[in-house]
């Protein structure tokens, strides 16, 4: 379980959609929970307009979900499902977030991707983390005025639309947790008990199709499972030894 103290966050997960971040990068985010930082997510939308389940049993899947991966804050910006925009109201009120939980990396949705709103909340997430940055813009949460903060890094995950990673974490140790997560929204995958209509992510091979992504992009690095991300900027590293993972047993 990752602990917070005076609001500060390690990572910062952001995403349009309860559900985007479990299926694009909770391996990781429990990882990094399991190491003791400070891990949070910020869902964007209620995920109104899904097809399946109602705003209740997305706000009871999401906080069930978070309790699976050792989250140590969720909450939800309640920007519109479909028709929020990457313009001044919703890069401030993304910022008032931001500076309030003070992150030093940033997990976002995908730049482009099936689903619009993805390309869309990845691009006001890196801008509204640009700008979170600047002095001259001045927010408050709660009456309280704040200061200016920038993450030192945004990462975006891969989600529907097949990439070229940047780079991929190794989520072996953490891929069946990340499953049990993703399981919580019971509304919105397959359930040959409800008679809600079928959707993309409800067909009975959506769950395995989306272990197989991990499973390649694993393959990649030589490992079981992973998690891909791409980084408009350029990580750098240490030294070489940090690219070096231990052999498979």
């Amino acid at each position: 379980m990752s602990t917070l103290a005076d609001n500060k966050l390690h990572i910062l997960a952001i995403a349009a959609h309860p559900d985007d971040l479990e299926l694009g990068c909770a391996g990781t985010l429990i990882k990094h929970a399991r190491a003791g930082q400070a891990v949070g997510i910020l869902d964007l939308t209620e995920g109104e307009l899904s097809t399946r389940g109602t705003v209740e049993t997305r706000y009871e899947e999401a906080r069930r979900a978070g309790e699976i991966m050792g989250l140590a804050i969720r909450e939800n910006a309640r920007m519109a499902d479909g028709f929020f925009r990457n313009d001044e109201a919703h890069q401030r009120k993304l910022i008032t977030y931001l500076r309030h939980y003070r992150p030093e990396i940033v997990i976002a949705n995908a730049l482009s991707d099936r689903h619009p709103d993805h390309g869309k909340g990845g691009r006001l997430i890196a801008d509204a983390c640009f700008l979170s940055g600047l002095t001259k813009i001045e927010t408050e949460r709660d009456g309280v005025k704040q200061k200016a903060w920038r993450p030192k890094r945004v990462f975006h995950m891969i989600q529907d639309r097949p990439m070229v990673p940047t780079f991929i974490v190794d989520i072996t140790d953490t891929f069946d947790v990340k499953m049990e997560a993703i399981k919580a929204y019971q509304s919105q995958f397959h359930n040959p008990d409800s008679d809600e209509p079928l959707t993309y992510i409800a067909t009975g091979k959506f769950l395995e199709e989306l272990a197989s992504r991990d499973a390649i992009m694993g393959k990649r690095i030589g490992v079981r499972y992973g998690e891909a991300f791409v980084s408009e900027n350029i990580p750098g590293i240490p030294d070489l030894d940090a690219l070096v993972l231990p052999e498979l047993p």
